[in-house]
């Protein structure tokens, strides 16, 4: 299981024992965000040693001769449909929920994040995205190190800091959300964005790409900022403008290789934010010009931990994302709105029923509604309408023990 290092540790514990985890490997900065009765690998002197923290006693182990295992990235190898890895997502009906992928599932959609982005074993890419998010498994990690290129990490991202490593290792890709391509951007209109002369290939996804933002990405880079589209559930990546293709700007791009993507009769949500049972008639078979986007392929997950009627539905091998989406002429598909009710915040997905499930446990609460406030240009912020005998110094101390950074409410307005 992937663990978000900004998750709260009530979300922590809640996923550790949803998914019924035996242990964490962690560093010890971050220990204090597990529960005290789980077991620890810190890796704080990995590849050299690990400490085991067994209930408040600790052991050092030798890893020297458990290193330099080779990868061999065979889909069809024995245990390919084991579950290799579980991301918590989709929490549409206020809890999220651990999606389960296989090896195959990453491993082919990494061979085919590979074709479109013609990645290659000469190729020096920088991590900007976390490996706990599966774009940043997938895309930063996964494909890279399939590809036999070099990746290049950054513990915490400084827009300046990745300019300069741009410059000085050589790299030649870059992938993230639109929020770093922003901060990027903040800091190469004042540089000279052409002195990133070894980069060859930017990729953006995670969050709706503004046509504005790639226009500005280019002028000031003379690169292509190419968009993508995926979810947990999918691998992630299943649309993408191909490196040996024009890029569309302000479209999501074409299906990846081995995956299909049609535009479907939406899923409707009743108002506890589950999909209904049923979906309409026709929409199985019915592919249209506009609609839910919907993907086939072997990069479609196994399914959920526990709770499944609450996430995303598989219908007829097709897996409902809750995105709305157009189909261009070019055969190039757009995003046009969230079904779900969610909005997108660096690149995370915040749903607003979690949000105010966990305000509304609060006790003086009577009654939470969230709502997204869009600034143009920027991320969106999150304001709450609190009703009740309480303070919004209470409701933002309560969110901040309760609730990840990025779930964080920006704005709360409280009636008594």
């Amino acid at each position: 299981m992937l663990v978000n290092p900004l998750a709260a540790p009530r979300e922590v514990a809640y996923q550790i024992a949803d998914a019924n985890v035996g242990a964490v490997f962690t560093i010890e900065s971050l220990a204090d965000r597990v529960p005290g009765d789980t077991p620890l690998v810190l890796l704080d002197d990995s590849p050299r040693r690990a400490r085991v923290a067994v209930a408040g006693v600790a052991r050092d182990i030798d890893l020297g001769s458990h290193v330099g295992m080779a990868f061999e990235g065979d889909p069809d190898a024995p245990g390919s449909d084991d579950e290799a890895v579980i991301v918590y997502t989709s929490a549409m009906a206020g809890r999220p929920l651990g999606a389960i992928l296989s090896h195959r599932n990453l491993l082919m959609n990494a061979r085919a994040t590979i074709e479109v982005t013609g990645l290659n074993e000469s190729d020096r890419l920088l991590a900007l995205l976390p490996f706990a998010h599966l774009f940043g498994l997938t895309g930063t990690c996964g494909a890279p190190a399939l590809a036999g290129g070099s990746i290049v990490t950054m513990a915490r991202f400084n827009p300046s800091r990745a300019i300069d490593a741009v410059v000085d290792d050589g790299i030649t890709a870059v992938l993230g959300v639109p929020a770093v391509f922003r901060a990027l951007l903040s800091v190469l209109e004042r540089r000279d964005g052409r002195a990133m002369s070894t980069l060859r290939v930017s990729v953006c996804g995670g969050a709706p790409l503004s046509a504005e933002l790639q226009d500005r990405w280019f002028d000031v880079t003379g690169i292509e900022l190419r968009q993508g589209y995926g979810l947990t559930e999918a691998g992630p990546v299943c649309l993408f403008n191909r490196v040996d293709r024009p890029n569309v700007r302000g479209a999501l791009g074409t299906p990846l290789p081995g995956i299909d993507v049609e535009l479907l009769e939406p899923v409707e949500y009743d108002p506890s934010g589950r999909p209904h049972a049923d979906v309409k008639r026709g929409s199985s078979n019915a592919a249209r010009n506009e609609g839910e986007i919907c993907v086939r392929g072997d990069n479609v997950f196994r399914g959920y931990v526990s709770n499944g009627d609450a996430g995303l539905p598989v219908r007829d091998g097709w897996l409902h994302t809750g995105d709305l989406g157009r189909r261009s002429d070019d055969g190039t598909i757009e995003f046009t709105s969230f079904l779900k009710p969610m909005i997108t915040r660096n690149g995370f997905n915040v749903y607003w029923r979690e949000v105010e499930q966990a305000v509304r446990e609060l006790p003086g609460i009577v009654g939470v509604a969230a709502r997204a406030i869009e600034r143009p240009g920027a991320e969106p912020d999150i304001e709450l309408d609190v009703e009740g005998t309480v303070s919004a110094a209470d409701v933002e101390q309560w969110c901040q023990e309760r609730l990840s950074a990025y779930k964080q409410p920006s704005a709360i307005r409280v009636r008594r």
